[in-house]
């Protein structure tokens, strides 16, 4: 037992406590990997139930006021109205395959006095943050368009300024356009009738369960790794001290060494 008598030092003991800290930290971090698995799957279905699912009357999910709820995002709606141009809203920092651009947001009066927020696509900037000029005009007239149903964002983010955002919140555009709007917005899918030039349509939402199952294990890996770690250098540890010579061997006369000295005595 001398020989693990190095186990109470402190320089054992602070090391012990940091292995324990690092395995527990990669345990919670593996595990955090593995809870957003799940909302993956979860919001995964979700999608692909509601877009199987045909197109329905916008006013049957969203309305003036309320939230879009989690199970209803993803849903096809459908919608007839006016745009109005003059209350376009651009989202700012927005890049397709390196360059810089706005999503186009503009409202679509349904004639009942409530309009619903559509994000029309993506259009090219010359610089990030830059408010276009040139954005092609939506189709004039009466339309009527197909669309995602999305959950508005939070957050600082959603401050609108000169006719331009970060994040969509349908509440913020409201305010700032003093218009009213259903909750949420849509992203538009198909409109008709055709515009004269077209935005760059939004990307279809990411169905994958994405990197999280295998940061999960990473994580785990290395906390297994720690602890391995720790109980190789105990091991290596005590090894050392199991062959150094013990006081007592140090002390003990070697018989032979006696012998020589009596025989030089006689």
């Amino acid at each position: 037992m001398q020989r693990l008598a190095f186990l109470l030092s402190r320089r054992w003991g602070l090391f012990f406590l940091i292995v324990i800290l690092l395995t527990w930290l990669a345990v919670w971090l593996g595990q955090w990997q593995f809870d957003r698995l799940e909302d993956r799957r979860e919001r995964n279905e979700i999608i692909l139930r509601n877009e199987a699912m045909d197109p329905v009357p916008v006013e049957t999910i969203m309305a003036v006021g309320e939230a879009v709820s989690d199970d209803e995002q993803w849903s096809i709606v459908k919608a007839r109205g006016t745009y109005v141009v003059e209350d376009s809203v651009y989202v700012r920092y927005r890049t397709h395959k390196g360059r810089s651009g706005v999503q186009v947001t503009v409202p679509l009066d349904l004639g009942n006095g409530t309009s619903l927020l559509v994000d029309r696509g993506w259009w090219a900037t010359q610089n990030r943050g830059e408010v276009p000029t040139d954005v092609p005009a939506p189709p004039g007239g009466e339309v009527e368009i197909v669309g995602r149903v999305r959950i508005d964002a939070t957050g600082d983010a959603t401050k609108v300024t000169e006719q331009s955002t970060r994040a969509i919140s349908s509440v913020q555009i409201s305010e700032a356009i003093d218009r009213p709007l259903l909750g949420g917005f849509v992203e538009l899918v198909e409109e008709t009738p055709d515009p004269e030039v077209s935005l760059k349509p939004i990307d279809e939402p990411e169905v994958d369960e994405g990197p999280h199952f295998f940061y999960g294990i990473q994580w785990w890996f290395f906390g297994a790794l720690a602890v391995f770690g720790f109980f190789y250098l105990l091991y290596d540890e005590w090894r050392d001290r199991r062959d150094e010579p013990t006081a007592d061997s140090e002390g003990a006369q070697d018989p032979t060494v006696d012998g020589e000295r009596h025989a030089v005595h006689e």
